[in-house]
């Protein structure tokens, strides 16, 4: 099972089961952005932190 499948059958059924999406003013955010990444030696910008799932 890849990620994209282990989500779509494992965790958003998890999630809307406890009331994450569905009740109301709740929201899922995929693949959130935690940083815009931090700014290196050069002023070269590193990769963005990202987590998979933010709950709001």
């Amino acid at each position: 099972m890849n990620e994209s499948e282990t989500r779509a059958e494992l965790i958003d059924p998890a999630l809307a089961a406890v009331g994450w999406g569905v009740v109301e003013d709740s929201r899922i955010r995929r693949e959130f952005q935690i940083t815009a990444g931090r700014i290196q030696p050069g002023g070269q910008q590193a990769k963005q932190l990202k987590a998979n799932y933010g709950l709001v």
